[in-house]
């Protein structure tokens, strides 16, 4: 039987299933028995405050305790409890508003010369990772409900969110996608430093202005070595979002074996938002017309087989994007399907033949009489659809 109760009621013996509630950053992943003392104080320590358990699978209370199992082994194997998307929705729009807000105080201290409250970042990033856990179509849904006038802001935050979704994918230890979210989140926090007219410039930049736009990196990298606690990993990706597998991106201009990992998949990730960001400036593509330009810059600029991960990750039509139906029926793209990337869970509410808006229904495209399939990935102003109001008087309500 399932049974959820506080940490101070968990016993050794007991097989947790899921942590139900948490105020630390544990990493939980899996379902595990409670076998030592020293890793039920571990529990406590890090942070979990509620657990549920299977009380059919306890161990039997005569059974001598394992004395030199390693806590943090056991502990990390412990699952995050998934909620359904509409669950998430209202808890993952909160934290996005949060972090934006904490993303233009970064912005601000920067610009004035003060140095940047580390602590802050580290925890809201933290808070985006166990809301990915919990369920990642919401916010992958929120970050792609954009404001063309906050893209740098925006930016940064999304490729927090999607490098860690990409990380989570990978099934990398919680360690590490915290330091690829923390890292991802202050990214671009120099091109605060780098001249409006440049930053914003709507052609294309002259050759002295790109090298002054090159420049961002640097600075921010400059920035955050005044930090105190900020870690090399979390620098390194910094240093590394604008390097190219084929040598000619910068600014070390590093090639090969001297991208690292982490360095190979922020690329990846900061490219696809960049290009399908709208700003005041540029409309932004649709993300398989993004995802198609980028697999030709395989394998010389960017990593082939991460590419191919991070596709299935997000998908060819991921969730918050706009899909026109075969019905003529236009849908917005609301729960993914790994196991069909093609046929996700998709709300439709507008109807292109009649031009009028029609009734909101779900409709999942993954079974088989369900009389619909995508068609493409369109664009709301090509519809006159204000996908903001639909969001929040339709997916938040």
């Amino acid at each position: 039987m399932i049974k959820t109760i506080p940490i101070k009621a968990l016993k050794i013996g007991m097989y947790v299933t899921a942590v139900t509630k948490q105020h630390g950053k544990i990493s939980v992943k899996s379902k595990g028995w409670i076998k030592s003392q020293a890793l039920l104080d571990q529990l406590i320590k890090k942070g979990i405050d509620e657990v549920e358990i299977d009380t059919d699978k306890t161990l039997n209370q005569n059974q001598p305790e394992v004395v030199n199992e390693t806590p943090k082994e056991q502990f990390e194997t412990l699952p995050y409890k998934t909620v359904p998307v509409n669950q998430e929705l209202k808890r993952a729009n909160k934290l996005y508003k949060q972090a934006k807000s904490l993303q233009s105080k970064i912005l601000r201290d920067i610009s004035v010369g003060h140095e940047i409250e580390l602590e802050p970042a580290q925890e809201l990033t933290s808070q985006l990772i166990d809301s990915i856990f919990r369920n990642q179509d919401a916010l992958s849904c929120i970050s792609r409900i954009r404001d063309k006038d906050a893209y740098l802001m925006e930016h940064s935050l999304n490729v927090s969110i999607l490098i860690s979704m990409f990380a989570k994918h990978l099934k990398m230890p919680r360690a590490i996608i915290e330091t690829l979210a923390l890292g991802a989140f202050l990214h671009d926090i120099g091109k605060i430093l780098v001249p409006d007219e440049i930053l914003h410039k709507p052609g294309k930049l002259t050759e002295a202005e790109f090298e002054i736009m090159k420049s961002h990196v640097t600075k921010g990298v400059t920035a955050l070595k005044a930090v105190e606690g900020i870690s090399a990993e979390v620098i390194n990706i910094v240093i590394q979002h604008h390097e190219k597998l084929d040598g000619k991106g910068y600014p070390h201009g590093l090639a090969g074996e001297q991208i690292d990992q982490a360095g190979r998949m922020i690329s990846i990730v900061d490219i696809y938002d960049a290009m399908t960001a709208e700003r005041v400036y540029k409309k932004g593509m649709s993300p398989s017309a993004a995802l198609k330009i980028m697999l030709g810059m395989t394998p010389n600029s960017l990593d082939s087989s991460l590419l191919q991960q991070f596709i299935k990750c997000v998908g060819i039509h991921p969730v918050g994007s706009l899909v026109k139906l075969t019905s003529g029926k236009l849908a917005i793209v609301t729960e993914s399907n790994p196991d069909n990337p093609l046929c996700p869970i998709v709300k439709v509410f507008y109807h292109t033949k009649y031009q009028r808006h029609s009734e909101i229904k779900d409709i999942d495209l993954a079974k088989p009489n369900c009389g619909e399939n995508i068609e493409k990935s369109v664009k709301p102003e090509e519809f006159n659809i204000d996908l903001h109001r639909f969001f929040r008087e339709v997916l938040m309500s």
